[in-house]
């Protein structure tokens, strides 16, 4: 019975806190798009541009 003293403000905090994460994360926008970050993973990366700097140093290294 002791533990039921204890046990019950813990719950209630975690309610408390998960509460207002939750809307927290809706206050923040963190539900508007769902469906990209999903979507973004099968997409493929963009191709790394060649920069002057970079076409000079491969050139140099192989003479």
């Amino acid at each position: 019975m002791g533990a039921l003293y204890i046990l019950i403000p813990v719950a209630l905090f975690f309610l408390a806190f998960a509460v207002w994460a939750f809307f927290w994360a809706v206050d923040h926008d963190q539900f508007e798009d769902l469906e990209s970050e999903g979507e973004r993973i099968l997409l493929d990366d963009p191709a790394p541009t060649r920069t002057h700097d970079d076409a000079a140093g491969s050139e140099e290294a192989k003479t």
